[in-house]
C-alpha cells in the first residue's frame, strides 16, 4: 500500500551501524595523546582541609574551585577555559563510598556533556574508582556515548558537535581489560542509540513497513534471520489483535520476526544454553483509535509507543558481537492506531491467534491486543521463557514515575533475572504483583475476555490480560510507559527517547538461564 502523501522525506538512520553510522574512535593508554581537545580529571570532595589533592593540570587549587562553587560531588563539572588546547574539566567523583560502577557511568556522562563543544575528549577518572578495569572501560564508554547522543536526522543544520574520539587512561597492567570493556560499552551504547533513533523518528517517517525494512537491513549485518509478515500473511496467521488495531489505518501492519542463533568462530551453529523469546510492542503512533486521546503533550509523544519494539530490535543487533550463547527469537508487532470509518469500534470482538475471543471495551488499550498475538506465537516456539516489553499503561507511570519501569511475571525465576539485569545496567525495574484475584475484572458477557478492567491497578490488570496468552511458560512483562522518554537532559539520558530496556534485554539474553 502506498505511503501517505505527506511522507516527503525517506527515513534515514545514520546512527545505525550498518547504514553509514558516525563512528567514534576508542583508545586506551597510560596517558592521553596529543590532540585531545578536552580532558576530564577526577576531583573528590575535600577530606583534609590542609591537603590539596586537586590535579595540578587543572591550574587551580582547592580554594579556587570552592570559590567557583565546585565541591567534587558526583557529576559536578567545571570547565576551565584555556588559551590553547586542551581545555581541562574538573569532574566530581564523590566520596569513596559512593563510587560504584553506575556512578562511574554517571561521571563519564557528566564529563562528556560538559565537553559537548569538543570532538576529541579524554577522561582520567577510573583509577579513583574501585571498579574492575573491564567494567570501568564499559561504563565510561557507555556514559560518554549515551550522553552525547542527539537525534538530528531531520535538521538541515545540526547544532551539536559529534563525538569523534574518546580516550581513556588506565594503568599499564589494565589496558587490555579496559579496552575490552570499552568495546562492550560501545556495542551497548550503539544499540541503545539505535533504539533512541527509532523512537525519536516521527511517525510519518517511520511506519510499520519502514521498520520492517530497517530490521532487514540491520539483521543482515548482525547475524540475524529476519522475516517480515505483511497484512495478507498476518490474516493467514490469524493475528486478530494486530489486525483489529490496524483496522483504522491507511498504513499496513507488520509483524517482524528475528532469530539469533549462537555460532562458533567459524560461523557454525553451537548448542544454545537456553532459548529466550522477546516480544515488543510496536505501535508506531497511538491516537487512541475511536477512544481518542486528549490533545496534550503526551499525545505528541505517542510516536514513541513503539519503544518496546525498538528496544527489542536494537538489543538483537548486539548479540552476535557480544557472543551471546542463548538462542533468541523476537516478535515485533507493528501498526499505528488510528480513528476512521473502518476502525475497530467499542464492543467489537476480535479473534486471536490461539482462538481466544476478546471484547474491545477501549481502543486505547491497544498494546495488549497486539502483544497477545505475539505471545501466542512465542508460546508456540516452546521457549524456556518469554519476556515482553511495552509502553503499556499510564498506571505504571503514575505508580513509579519516569525513572523506574514495572515488571510483572508468572514465575519468579525469570522476574529475578530481569531484576538482576536491571541492576547491572542501571535501568531500574520494580516488581508489581500479578494479583490473580483481579482477573475477574476482565470477564466479558459476549467473549472469552475483555481488554479492560476496573479503575485501579491498571498495570496489573494489563499484565493479567497478557498472562492468559502465555500458558505455563515462564514469562515476565516489562511496562516501560514511564521510562520511554525524559523531558530534559539528565546524566546519560539526553532529552527525548531514552532507549530504556535495550541494554537490560542484552544483559538478560547474555546471562539467561532456563527457569524450568
Amino acid at each position: 500500500m502506498p505511503s501517505r502523501p505527506h511522507k516527503l522525506i525517506p527515513p534515514t538512520f545514520s546512527r545505525t551501524p550498518s547504514l553509514d553510522a558516525e563512528t567514534v574512535e576508542l583508545a586506551v593508554a597510560i596517558e592521553l595523546p596529543e590532540g585531545v581537545e578536552a580532558i576530564g580529571l577526577a576531583v573528590a570532595p575535600v577530606v583534609d582541609e590542609d591537603a590539596d589533592d586537586v590535579p595540578s593540570a587543572l591550574g587551580l587549587d582547592r580554594a579556587a574551585l570552592k570559590r567557583a562553587g565546585f565541591t567534587g560531588e558526583v557529576g559536578q563539572t567545571l570547565v576551565i577555559p584555556a588559551q590553547d588546547a586542551p581545555t581541562y574539566i574538573a569532574v566530581g567523583v564523590g566520596a569513596p563510598e559512593k563510587r560504584t560502577a553506575a556512578v562511574l557511568r554517571d561521571v563519564s556522562a557528566a564529563f562528556a556533556r560538559a565537553a559537548g563543544a569538543f570532538a576529541s575528549i579524554g577522561l582520567d577518572v577510573s583509577r579513583s574508582f574501585d571498579v574492575d578495569p573491564a567494567s570501568a572501560g564499559q561504563v565510561i564508554t557507555e556514559g560518554a556515548l549515551l550522553a552525547r547522543y542527539r537525534y538530528t536526522e531531520l535538521k538541515r543544520e545540526a547544532k551539536h558537535t559529534p563525538l569523534a574520539a574518546l580516550h581513556l587512561v588506565a594503568g599499564a597492567e589494565d589496558i587490555a581489560a579496559t579496552a575490552s570493556g570499552a568495546h562492550r560499552g560501545e556495542v551497548l551504547a550503539r544499540s541503545a542509540n539505535l533504539a533512541r533513533d527509532l523512537a525519536n523518528t516521527p511517525p510519518s517517517h517511520l511506519t510499520a513497513s519502514d521498520l520492517g525494512d530497517v530490521a532487514l537491513a540491520v539483521g543482515a549485518t548482525h547475524g540475524l534471520a529476519v522475516e517480515v509478515f505483511d497484512k495478507d500473511a498476518l490474516i493467514a496467521l490469524g493475528t486478530g489483535g494486530l489486525l483489529g488495531v490496524n483496522a483504522g489505518s491507511v498504513e499496513e501492519p507488520r509483524m517482524i520476526q528475528l532469530r539469533y542463533t549462537p555460532k562458533d568462530d567459524s560461523g557454525a551453529p553451537i548448542e544454545a544454553t537456553g532459548h529466550l523469546a522477546l516480544v515488543g510492542k510496536g505501535i508506531m503512533y497511538d491516537s487512541g483509535g475511536i477512544s481518542l486521546k486528549p490533545s496534550d503533550p503526551m499525545h505528541a509523544s505517542m510516536k514513541m509507543d513503539m519503544a518496546g519494539a525498538g528496544a527489542v530490535l536494537a538489543a538483537m543487533t548486539a548479540l552476535q558481537e557480544l557472543g551471546c550463547t542463548s538462542s533468541v527469537t523476537a516478535f515485533l508487532m507493528c501498526t499505528d492506531n488510528m480513528p476512521s470509518g473502518s476502525a475497530t469500534m467499542l464492543g467489537d470482538v476480535l479473534t486471536f491467534r490461539n482462538g481466544t475471543t476478546v471484547e474491545v471495551k477501549n481502543t486505547d488499550a491497544e498494546g495488549r491486543l497486539v502483544l497477545a498475538d505475539a505471545l501466542c506465537l512465542a508460546a508456540e516456539e516452546e521457549p524456556d521463557a518469554i519476556v515482553d516489553i511495552a509502553t503499556l499503561t499510564g498506571a505504571a507511570l503514575m505508580a513509579l514515575g519516569t525513572k523506574t519501569a514495572a515488571v510483572h511475571g508468572n514465575e519468579q525465576g525469570i522476574v529475578d533475572q530481569a531484576l538482576a539485569s536491571s541492576k547491572a545496567t542501571d535501568e531500574p525495574l520494580w516488581q508489581l504483583p500479578l494479583e490473580r484475584s483481579y482477573r475477574k475484572q476482565l470477564d466479558s458477557d459476549v467473549a472469552d475476555i475483555s481488554n479492560m478492567g476496573g479503575r485501579f491497578a491498571g498495570s496489573t490488570i494489563a499484565a493479567l490480560f497478557l498472562a492468559d496468552f502465555v500458558g505455563d511458560i515462564p514469562w515476565a512483562h516489562l511496562d516501560i510507559a514511564g521510562t520511554m522518554l525524559v523531558d530534559a537532559d539528565e546524566s546519560w539520558r539526553p532529552k527525548g527517547a531514552t532507549g530504556y530496556g535495550t541494554r537490560l534485554l542484552i544483559d538478560l539474553a547474555e546471562n539467561f538461564t532456563a527457569a524450568r
